[in-house]
């Protein structure tokens, strides 16, 4: 009798966990949630779960192959701190870096290396550019994440319309995709996706099923790549109307998503056991 291995390929920021302007609290204060601190940055608390969803996480990581998976840093990554067992693999860099029991897998480095390389425009040639066309007047920091990729964090209400867009236009013909979150603006090689490193994940565990969930365009190649997916009802995704045939699209928003997101993770993988 064959194994049944799922593996649950999840994004982390607006997906799972949240920063106090993502939690979106509509309810009376009283009857609000209580939550978890998972992040700590500048010796404050950053990102949060619900103390519920931490219950979730943990059963979730009994029972699966959990695999959190991020277009954080390793650095930005290893802050958070979730309930449950310490996960075996996450993706972080958007695809570009597997984590082996925490430590980068050097082989996956040396593939990805040489299909950007091979496949889309230098890293430096897109920084130049996206340095050139920015404004100080709306532009707060420029940053390269792990010789990967290019982001600036921007004062979106100073930020002009078609701005995005022309910057997406000019990547494209370069290899490279554009993505908006927050205050954040992405440069990402299209070839340094999560999908390809989910799938490497897949392989090596012998996953019999794959779930994937994730609220932004960075995430999409992911959730078209599980057998199943779902998405928030907020999002760079949701503000677009995206969604696929293997993708649900869940009605609630903020941290109440994340908890709705487990509980279909979780229901998934017992029906898989039960099959």
């Amino acid at each position: 009798m064959s194994t049944q291995v799922t593996l649950v390929a999840s994004d982390l920021d607006r997906t799972l966990v949240y920063s106090a302007a993502a939690l979106d609290l509509p309810m009376p204060d009283a009857e609000a949630p209580r939550l978890l601190c998972v992040e700590i940055y500048g010796h404050k608390p950053l990102s949060y779960v619900t103390e519920t969803a931490g219950a979730l996480l943990e059963a979730l990581g009994a029972s699966t192959v959990f695999v959190p998976t991020t277009t954080r840093t390793r650095e930005q990554y290893h802050r958070i701190h979730l309930p449950g067992p310490a996960a075996r693999y996450a993706i972080c860099a958007n695809g570009g870096h597997i984590l082996v029991d925490g430590i980068s897998d050097r082989d996956w480095q040396r593939q990805v290396a040489a299909r950007l390389a091979d496949e889309c425009a230098s890293l430096a040639e897109v920084r130049a550019h996206l340095v050139a066309a920015s404004d100080p007047a709306w532009l707060l920091k420029e940053r390269i994440a792990e010789d990967l990729f290019a982001y600036l964090v921007v004062e979106r209400s100073l930020l002009p319309e078609g701005w995005v867009k022309e910057l997406a236009d000019w990547a494209d013909g370069r290899g490279w995709t554009v993505s908006l979150q927050g205050r954040k603006i992405y440069a990402v090689p299209k070839p340094l996706t999560k999908s390809a490193a989910m799938n490497e994940v897949a392989r090596r565990c012998g996953a019999t099923l794959t779930l994937a969930a994730g609220d932004s365009l960075l995430d999409a190649d992911l959730l078209l790549a599980a057998d199943r997916s779902w998405r928030p009802a907020h999002g760079e995704l949701a503000d677009s109307g995206w969604t696929a045939p293997n993708v649900e699209v869940l009605g609630e928003t903020g941290i109440a998503a994340g908890e709705e997101i487990l509980r279909r993770f979780i229901g998934a993988a017992g029906a898989e056991r039960r099959r």
